[in-house]
């Protein structure tokens, strides 16, 4: 009971903040409300036990590209037509178009349900795939590497960030 009370929340969150991120007129705001139906979705990979995935989705796209979307927004200039009635009309018949589409796939597919007995239990992700990260034989090499790459990305931008520029009086 639990679960199915745990998929109606993730999925009210998902749905409900997806919404509010489409309708809402403060850009701001509707980015914050993507952060509610990105940890939606991190809420429905828990329940898959998928928590390598779930910590991903947190971190990588709750954290990472939501501050890049947040940054953009705040230096980029405002535009007085940010949020036009029409964008938005479109953008709900695409979703309700999509909806039909995925509705009647849906219809015409023959669905097997096996019983629960039958299913095997949810285990952990990450300890195996952390393992498999470090690895001499496996991806320690890439991974390392790509962890060179993002430190030489941050030290970049710290350089261009700081630097300063000559200032010309009008």
């Amino acid at each position: 009971m639990g679960e199915v009370l745990a998929f109606w929340f993730f999925a009210a969150l998902t749905i409900g903040c997806a919404l509010l991120a489409l309708l809402h007129r403060n850009v701001v705001n509707s980015a914050f409300a993507l952060l509610g139906t990105l940890l939606g979705l991190a809420g429905f990979y828990v329940l898959l036990a998928a928590d390598f995935l779930a910590m991903t989705q947190v971190l990588i796209y709750a954290g990472g590209i939501l501050v890049l979307i947040l940054f953009g927004l705040m230096l980029t200039p405002p535009v007085t037509n940010e949020r036009r009635f029409g964008r938005i009309l479109v953008a709900v018949a695409v979703v309700g178009l999509g909806a039909v589409a995925f509705w009647e796939k849906a219809r015409g597919a023959v669905w097997h349900a096996a019983a629960r007995e039958e299913l095997a239990a949810p285990a952990g992700t990450v300890r195996e795939i952390g393992l498999e990260f470090l690895r001499r034989d496996s991806w320690l090499l890439p991974f390392e590497l790509a962890s060179v790459v993002l430190l030489a990305g941050l030290v970049g931008a710290v350089y261009i960030a700081r630097r300063r520029f000559p200032r010309e009086d009008v």
